[in-house]
């Protein structure tokens, strides 16, 4: 035997670290974008952890021990397997080291410690942008207050509990029936360019405005289409985008009915709308922010959104 092959060699260079941490960053950014995210770095995580461990654990075997040790000028101490206190020599084939068993425990004890420690933490940090995000349904009055035809231009409170923060404005047109139901186009008032407030194009007949509850109702004599007044973007009556620097067309919400009165709901992003009122063909997409592309390529240059 050699005297390389009295040491145990030490293992090679490992990327299971390396797979530990990216699933760990995953799991973070989950926490703010997606708990499905959550799930997947937490299993990336612990699969690279398992794999790690193992191959800590599973190491070089140890090399074997010579019975008698060689001779080294001056030595005088008994081997450590000679004697009452003496150690007793690994089993043929016994890979379990001790170096491996300590890295184990530290990395095991480290990473309770480090969780104990972080998951609380991040919980009171995050956990309250998640809690009551839901939009709940707003009560804008009965069928008769919107003119078939006719936007009438809606400011409601989306939030009682926010108060005046969450008053929004919406563009409310009843479209007749369909298939038997109450159709209705809603649009928001938010720029698809910067969130400036969108403005009919064409006067309001203010002596027909109404409130419902705190939801305030005017009804508009006829517009050509709707404006903003902060960088001249222009939509047409279906909220298409047809001049100025917005990417889309304007967002709508979602409405249901009952008991005869009409409920704004969320909103959502449109790319185009084809056809107009009833019939229309609308392009929906997921709710975005101002200036963002919803669909194309460039849609794929924007970060992942956190829940709005």
């Amino acid at each position: 035997m050699t005297p390389h092959d009295e040491h145990p060699h030490v293992p090679g260079p490992s990327l299971w670290p390396v797979g530990f941490a990216v699933g760990i960053v995953v799991l973070l950014v989950g926490l703010i974008i997606s708990w499905w995210l959550v799930a997947i770095g937490a299993a990336i995580a612990l699969a690279f952890a398992f794999l790690w461990v193992r191959d800590l654990t599973t190491g070089t075997p140890l090399a074997h021990v010579p019975d008698v040790p060689p001779e080294r000028p001056g030595a005088s101490a008994a081997p450590a397997n000679v004697g009452e206190a003496g150690a007793p020599l690994p089993a043929p084939g016994e890979t379990y080291t001790r170096s491996g068993f300590l890295s184990a425990s530290t990395l095991g004890i480290g990473g309770l410690i480090g969780g104990v420690v972080t998951v609380p933490t991040l919980g009171f940090m995050i956990a309250p942008a998640f809690l009551k995000q839901g939009v709940k349904d707003v009560d804008v009055g009965p069928l008769d207050k919107f003119p078939e035809g006719k936007y009438v231009v809606t400011t409601f409170t989306e939030d009682a509990q926010q108060g005046t923060v969450s008053r929004r404005t919406a563009f409310v047109r009843y479209n007749g029936q369909l298939n038997g139901l109450p159709s209705f186009t809603i649009i928001s008032n938010h720029c698809a360019h910067l969130g400036c407030p969108v403005q009919p194009n064409g006067p309001l007949d203010q002596k027909g405005a109404s409130e419902y509850h705190d939801v305030a109702l005017v009804p508009t004599v006829s517009i050509a289409g709707f404006g903003c007044p902060c960088h001249g973007g222009q939509y047409d009556t279906e909220g298409n985008r047809t001049a100025g620097p917005p990417v889309r067309a304007l967002d709508r919400y979602a409405y249901s009915i009952r008991n005869g009165k009409l409920f704004i709901g969320k909103p959502y992003s449109v790319a185009f709308v084809e056809g107009a009122g009833a019939t229309a063909k609308i392009r929906k997409e997921r709710f975005s922010f101002p200036g963002e592309h919803v669909n194309g390529i460039e849609s794929w240059l924007y970060p992942v959104q956190p829940p709005h």
